[in-house]
């Protein structure tokens, strides 16, 4: 029976899966929430697909009980601070990730207290933490928005993604000091295997996430956030595009344009992928356990949530005013 506590959801089938766990976000009054870097049957049973923000915005305006992230542990802090008196659980619990633990808080704090005067603007892939020490949170996709908010003359400090920190700097000019953090996954993508892919298809545009490194952003033809990445595509005429991202995007990619080409620029020389180990821990087993037992649940205290959320809302109130979002 589903009130049962059990754990041999691995002996079921994907289908089987699918289908008790279809039973319980009903029976539980869930939402469950699929980053666009998950494997694709856990993007094709989820309510929402898509950034994580984005995500977490989308479950507050819901009724749900309970939010299954199937992302990482700073997305799911983003999920709480955003709905504080739903029950927030996470497929698994280590599923960490690199960015955000390239940044630990009492470090950071040190890091802002050798800046005096600075003020700190935190990319929202930064830990709950991280977010209560940051005067305001930003996005890839109004990361430029949100430091033109700013007087020209203020000094500012930029965490934790130094790839994202330097590509806008040179979009405005800025010279923010930037935190020595990255995501492996965007970092370790060489300029020699992308240039080949060039040279192999001179027919093929490239699109890149702004958490790349700098060389391989000035090669681009596009530089966008995930979520713009695959609203690129819909729009572009180009038959085909080389991605410099995570791979799980290319899934919604192949669903909005089954007739065009998708080469993902891979990790290393024996790899044709680039995935995020710390994404694809989430399996559909793991969410039927943490739904059928509502756990692991995620916990933060009620100070942490007030202070992480007042850079959110500022971030988004800037947004508003500039038309990003309504």
């Amino acid at each position: 029976m589903l009130s049962e506590k059990i754990t041999t959801a691995e002996k079921l089938t994907n289908t089987e899966l699918v289908i008790r766990i279809n039973e319980l976000r009903v029976q539980k009054n869930a939402v469950i929430l699929a980053h666009y870097y998950q494997v694709p049957e856990i993007q094709e049973l989820a309510d929402f697909v898509g950034d994580s923000l984005q995500l977490s915005q989308q479950a507050a305006n819901t009724n749900a009980d309970i939010i299954v992230f199937a992302g990482v542990h700073f997305m799911a802090e983003t999920a709480k601070i955003l709905s504080p008196d739903k029950k927030v659980i996470i497929p698994d619990m280590n599923a960490g990730c690199s960015l955000a633990d390239s940044c630990p808080p009492d470090a950071f704090r040190a890091f802002i207290e050798a800046h005096p005067g600075h003020k700190v603007v935190s990319y929202i892939n930064c830990s709950a933490a991280v977010k209560t020490m940051s005067d305001i949170i930003c996005t890839s996709s109004n990361a430029k928005i949100i430091v033109d908010s700013f007087p020209a003359d203020q000094p500012l400090i930029f965490a934790p993604d130094k790839n994202l920190g330097a590509y806008i700097n040179g979009l405005t000019g800025r010279n923010m000091v930037l935190w020595d953090g990255s995501c492996h996954v965007h970092n370790q993508l060489t300029d020699e295997r992308t240039i080949q892919l060039k040279i192999e298809n001179p027919d093929a545009k490239l699109i890149a996430h702004p958490e790349c490194r700098g060389p391989i952003l000035a090669m681009a033809d596009f530089i966008g956030s995930t979520a713009a990445l695959l609203e690129f595509t819909r729009k572009d005429n180009t038959r085909k595009y080389i991605v410099a991202t995570e791979s799980g995007i290319i899934h919604q990619m192949k669903k909005s344009n089954p007739d065009k080409e998708f080469i993902v620029v891979p990790s290393d020389e024996t790899c044709n992928c680039n995935d995020c180990p710390f994404m694809k821990m989430n399996t559909l087993e793991k969410i039927y356990n943490s739904l059928l037992n509502e756990s692991p649940q995620l916990y933060l205290d009620e100070e942490t949530i007030e202070k992480a959320k007042k850079p959110i809302l500022k971030m988004l109130d800037i947004s508003r005013q500039s038309g990003l979002v309504k």
